[in-house]
């Protein structure tokens, strides 16, 4: 057995047998070095590899501790998303299966939230193998990054110019939703006006710049609803909308007004689920795939190849237009 990988078993050994838990120090490398007669690279190579898997960490001007004693761990993965809805609940899913049982996935929340987002960085570094970051439109986002072993970030979801050194699976959003809305042109020509729903500090500007890239472009009058009240949808108007709980306002006020998807209503819907596939008959969606995007993370970082991916979208037809 190599040097480096006894040194490995005889850690793996010690907290298994409970000679070391959580928080317990280890020996400073050259202790380690002067005490088995091996060079200090050596040591190092193993150190390293037991705290890419997460069961040590190191602290500057301190030395090695034991962070975890999950020692059947190949691996320990950092996730940190904007926010859990069903989305992202796929992505999750898909993430864990295609890394099977022996990797660890921890998954975090920013909120949409500067601050939270660097706290939740910083409490974190050294204790992943690698780190996949959802930074949705935040700003200063690579000053947190910065604090990170740049060969161990994977960026997901959006991307921004400051983020153009990392690997990444994306969205082009503001691609994927001209292309989708240019499928259903006829269709949105009929109403009078074209509504999108969209809140600035939480939506992808993409999407922004691509519906108004469709609306130039076919000819369609179109207004921004940045605060949106369901008791104003008019008749013979059509709505792109972005999240559930507008979506699903609409649809009881459709229901109080007595209106009707297509005759009275068109509604596109952004990101599919299988509640916009079987409400009231199937909502029309352009949507990323999100297990996919899962899946091609997941192999990128497995096989060691990183590059940047735009996920595909596809739009789906259905009854609300």
């Amino acid at each position: 057995m190599p040097k480096y990988r006894q040194i490995v078993s005889s850690i793996e050994e010690a907290i298994l047998a409970g000679n070391l838990k959580k928080g317990d120090q280890l020996p400073s490398l050259n202790s380690v070095k002067n005490r088995h007669s091996v060079s200090r690279d050596t040591v190092l190579v193993a150190f390293n590899e037991l705290k890419n898997r997460g069961i040590i960490t190191s602290r500057a001007g301190k030395g090695y501790f034991v962070s975890s004693e999950e020692v059947a761990i190949a691996q320990k993965i950092f996730v940190l998303f904007d926010e859990l809805n069903a989305f992202k609940e796929d992505l999750y899913n898909s993430i864990i299966q295609s890394f099977g049982d022996h990797i660890q996935i921890d998954v975090y929340f920013h909120h949409f939230n500067e601050k939270i987002f660097s706290q939740i960085i910083h409490e974190n570094l050294g204790d992943y193998s690698y780190y996949v970051i959802m930074p949705a439109n935040l700003k200063n986002t690579e000053v947190a990054l910065a604090e990170l072993q740049q060969d161990k970030v994977f960026m997901l979801d959006q991307v921004h110019p400051e983020h153009a050194n990392f690997p990444a699976v994306y969205q082009n959003f503001e691609k994927d939703v001209f292309e989708g809305l240019f499928q259903l042109k006829n269709k949105i020509k009929v109403y009078k006006k074209f509504n999108l729903i969209y809140s600035e500090n939480k939506q992808p500007k993409g999407i922004l710049d691509g519906f108004l890239k469709f609306c130039t472009t076919a000819k369609v009058p179109y207004q921004i609803l940045n605060t949106f009240e369901a008791e104003s949808i008019q008749k013979n108007e059509a709505y792109f909308v972005l999240e559930d709980k507008p979506l699903i306002q609409i649809i009881k006020q459709m229901k109080a007004n007595e209106f009707e998807f297509v005759k009275d209503i068109g509604m596109i819907s952004y990101n599919d689920s299988l509640l916009k596939e079987v409400i009231e008959g199937g909502i029309t969606t352009i949507s990323t795939d999100f297990k996919l995007m899962g899946k091609q993370l997941a192999e990128m970082i497995k096989n060691n190849t990183p590059r940047r991916i735009a996920n595909t979208s596809q739009l789906r037809l259905r009854k609300s237009i």
